[in-house]
């Protein structure tokens, strides 16, 4: 699609595990060679996996040693970095709008802004879905982005100071028992073990209450029943109470209060129960589904057919009638799968359809284990992994998610940074 000698223009709206890897496929393809323009847009300065929002929370990784820099990542790849967030998209004249960026003092830093675009991609992800369930909004933590778990983690430390001062229990009560709340709530367990070697000395865990709260009768729905026992039963030997078929009916300033009467009292209340669109996606006048998602065709295009949408904030039909679902690897894969598409639109041929290929699912319990299933052609197509072997290739799949960005190489030296970090640094980030 050049026009007049104008290299075609592909602007990718969200940094996310879809939008990251796709303007980096596309920038060493197309921008390298100057067949075109590449663009992304996203309202941070910086990508954090969202699969480790969870370790952000508690300290486990310290973010800014981990965060991907747009600015330098563009440069080293050939496409371009507008900092902002998605306002409005004219279809008519094949224009993003992005709202004005201002400061922590509300000033402005930059301007309403358009940029034109040949090939539109939003892949701006998901945020927690709190079904309107009253008094979430106000009193409840979220791990839908950095800024999110930055906040948890500064408000857990200062409670767990608060708790080690007088002496009384640190107590945090999850809503949701998938993979979020579930690595979540190991993931606690190990910062306030970590936490007694770094001056805490009245903290330890018998004076930790963790509330993890399922609505469904078990956890983890996304893997086996066999597995997701496991977990359960890992998390409980750790000291985490689970309530599973348990409704939350109202948040309080201080308390869960379930539809069966109970009250779950605890300082820190985190909402990471199920996830929709945001609410932007239901004002571009294309279609959307019960949870604001864009509807997509098996090419992930919607019905402008300029424009795409990959990741979480799409619903794209699979053969079995049931969306993709909403993991990382379902970004990972539509995003290289819309890049090669891209490619054959630039060189006038048809698009071919997405096929998601589920390669298993691996659930984290911090350093104490990881437990999943790996989907293959072994036995009928699934493998069932705990203990080490688990938790070494739950680590693998970052590194994978690494290799898309950096290379092999870069990623190799990345871990070797990262080995020399933990002699030099604090086994958890302590600010």
């Amino acid at each position: 699609m050049e026009q007049s000698g104008q290299k075609p223009r592909i602007v990718v709206i969200g940094g996310g595990a879809g939008g990251l890897p796709l303007v980096t496929r596309l920038g060493r393809r197309l921008g390298k060679r100057g067949k075109a323009t590449v663009t992304l847009v996203d309202g941070s300065g910086s990508h954090i996996w969202k699969p480790r929002f969870h370790e952000v929370a508690t300290g486990a990784i310290d973010a800014d040693l981990d965060a991907v820099n747009y600015l330098a990542h563009a440069r080293q790849n050939y496409y371009r970095f507008a900092r902002g967030w998605l306002s409005a998209v004219d279809r008519d004249a094949k224009q993003v709008v992005l709202a004005p960026v201002t400061d922590d003092q509300g000033e402005e830093v930059l301007p309403e802004r358009r940029l034109n675009y040949d090939y539109l991609v939003l892949a701006i992800g998901s945020l927690g879905n709190d079904f309107n369930t009253e008094g979430v909004r106000d009193h409840c933590l979220f791990l839908d982005s950095r800024p999110q778990a930055d906040l948890f983690h500064e408000r857990f430390l200062n409670h767990c100071e608060r708790a080690n001062f007088s002496d009384t229990p640190v107590t945090v009560a999850i809503v949701g028992g998938g993979a979020t709340g579930v690595e979540l709530a190991a993931e606690i367990h190990h910062a306030i073990a970590v936490l007694k070697l770094y001056g805490h000395e009245q903290l330890d865990r018998s004076k930790l209450h963790v509330h993890l709260i399922e609505a469904a009768p078990r956890l983890l729905p996304a893997l086996q029943e066999k597995l997701a026992l496991s977990a359960e039963e890992e998390l409980k030997k750790l000291g985490v109470q689970v309530h599973t078929n348990t409704l939350v009916q109202r948040a309080e300033a201080d308390a869960f209060l379930t539809k069966d009467g109970e009250r779950i009292e605890s300082h820190l209340l985190v909402w990471a129960a199920g996830i929709k669109a945001p609410e932007i996606l239901g004002t571009l006048g294309l279609e959307t589904n019960r949870i604001n998602q864009l509807v997509v065709n098996d090419a992930l295009l919607t019905e402008e057919p300029s424009i795409f949408a990959i990741g979480d904030c799409c619903a794209c039909a699979m053969d079995d009638g049931k969306n993709v679902p909403p993991r990382a690897q379902s970004a990972q894969q539509m995003a290289l799968h819309t890049a090669a598409n891209i490619e054959r639109l630039l060189r006038g041929e048809a698009v071919k359809p997405f096929r998601y290929r589920d390669h298993g699912s691996l659930v984290s319990l911090s350093k104490y284990s990881a437990l999943g299933n790996l989907m293959g052609n072994l036995r009928g197509g699934s493998i069932f992994v705990e203990g080490w072997l688990a938790r070494f290739m739950y680590i693998g799949l970052y590194r994978f998610h690494q290799a898309a960005l950096y290379g092999w190489m870069r990623t190799l030296m990345l871990l070797l940074a990262g080995r020399f970090n933990r002699l030099l640094r604090p086994r958890l980030k302590l600010h």
